[in-house]
């Protein structure tokens, strides 16, 4: 049997959606795209569709853990993405796991509320997350709500995205990515992109669509492929923007709520 070459390997560490719009499903969606190899630790299982979350248990820190060896002693991990972690414990499993095996290329979404509101993310975690998932990261991706709960400060405008944007790189990512779809006040999408220095501005036109379920996650995770394929972070943020805008309009229309995005669009056109 002939083998191709080696396939650039990215970790997605989050929850399974059994919708499989957003979570580890849309990673790897996400991931395929991109062309690289997705690889999974699961760290819950929801029982969700469109209209909301029913139920979802966070699985024990110790099998989070596990997954997390049986992944990085096999695979050359070349990027790691995380999503949903549940709690404190989860959070400590991983970020212990991401230090013993010197991972690179860190991306985490702070994920705290689905698409429907359902809560996803247990207090104690919020501070485990700051204390010790975002001082190992290269990028954190927080939506509006997100930063302000992780920052303190409300946030009206992009004035007030800059100031949030400072606090939470003071917590140690080596960028922040503040997306600002939840801001409604202008036409124009502004995601800010801070190194600690300067500031780069993503804009695009605002595309009004009641499926969006899993933009946070595709968006993490294709800027995790883009940094593993090697582009610096203002161009993998680029990249994974502009995949997906490329996307939104053409939603598969599954689902009575939030419904999921067509993760191959860009394929089925062609």
């Amino acid at each position: 049997m002939k083998k191709h070459g080696k396939l650039t390997c990215v970790l997605s560490v989050a929850g399974s959606d059994s919708g499989a719009g957003a979570g580890v499903q849309a990673d790897l969606k996400t991931m395929a795209v991109q062309g690289v190899y997705g690889l999974t630790v699961i760290t819950a299982v929801t029982a969700q569709n469109t209209r909301e979350v029913d139920r979802f248990q966070v699985l024990s820190s110790e099998l989070v853990a596990a997954q997390m060896d049986a992944v990085f002693r096999d695979f050359p991990v070349a990027a790691v993405k995380t999503g949903m972690l549940g709690n404190g414990d989860v959070v400590e499993a991983v970020s212990s796991a991401l230090r013993r095996y010197h991972a690179r290329n860190i991306v985490v979404d702070p994920v705290m509320v689905a698409k429907s509101g359902d809560f996803l993310l247990e207090k104690d975690a919020q501070l485990a997350l700051q204390k010790k998932l975002f001082p190992l990261s290269l990028l954190i991706t927080p939506n509006i709500p997100e930063a302000e709960v992780l920052s303190g400060e409300e946030i009206t405008g992009i004035e007030k995205m800059k100031e949030a944007a400072r606090i939470l790189h003071a917590a140690g990512p080596s960028y922040v990515l503040l997306k600002g779809g939840h801001l409604r006040n202008s036409e124009l999408l502004t995601d800010l992109l801070y190194d600690g220095d300067q500031f780069f501005y993503f804009r695009a036109p605002r595309f009004i669509s009641s499926d969006t379920h899993g933009t946070g996650c595709t968006y993490a995770s294709a800027i995790a492929a883009q940094l593993a394929l090697g582009q610096p972070v203002p161009l993998a943020v680029y990249a994974a923007r502009c995949y997906l805008q490329a996307i939104l309009p053409y939603s598969p229309g599954l689902g009575g709520g939030s419904g999921p995005m067509d993760h191959f669009a860009c394929w089925r056109k062609n």
